[in-house]
């Protein structure tokens, strides 16, 4: 019975170790380079899905953006329209740190959002109060987003509660 929990206990570690995520460092050197100042600046049309954990598609929307910057502060401004009707805006202020991270901030975000960047890809992660319903949900967000040619970035971005991923959001942009 003792070995029987051992080997449990090491196949539930193997599978969480194995779903640890990836590293940027794997993104070093590739193109076109990701540049959140440059990308997030000016007009943006988006369209994303959200799924559950068993991947259905439990919404869709629409998203116009608009990124403004007066040297390393940005503004993004993002209204959603939701194929159910609800309309939404964040407004993020973003900061370009000294050491190439960026920082942002918005009124639904819990602290601040941290971001950094490597080749096409950038990797930015923050923790929000959820509303689902009539509760909300304290979920962590760890959103990746790769720079794809023609003005296209691809956002993924895998929402967890307790360290386990409860949901998934992609997004297509397109810089107009």
């Amino acid at each position: 019975m003792k070995i029987l929990k051992f080997m449990t206990i090491i196949g539930v570690l193997t599978m969480l170790s194995s779903c640890a995520g990836h590293s940027l460092d794997y993104y070093k050197g590739t193109t076109p380079k990701a540049d959140i100042k440059e990308y997030f600046n000016g007009p943006i049309q988006a369209w994303g899905i959200v799924q559950d954990w068993r991947g259905r598609v439990v919404r869709r929307f629409d998203i116009s953006l608009v990124g403004e910057w007066n040297g390393d502060t940005g503004t993004l401004t993002e209204d959603f329209s939701y194929y159910d009707g609800e309309k939404q805006r964040r407004v993020w202020t973003i900061t370009k740190l000294p050491d190439g991270t960026y920082e942002g901030t918005a009124s639904d975000i819990i602290d601040k959002a941290t971001g950094q960047g490597e080749g096409n890809a950038v990797r930015w992660a923050y923790v929000m109060d959820l509303p689902v319903g009539d509760t909300s949900y304290r979920i962590r967000f760890d959103d990746w987003m790769w720079v794809m040619n023609d003005g296209v970035l691809i956002n993924r971005s895998y929402l967890k509660k307790f360290g386990v991923t409860v949901s998934e959001l992609t997004i297509f942009m397109k810089k107009q």
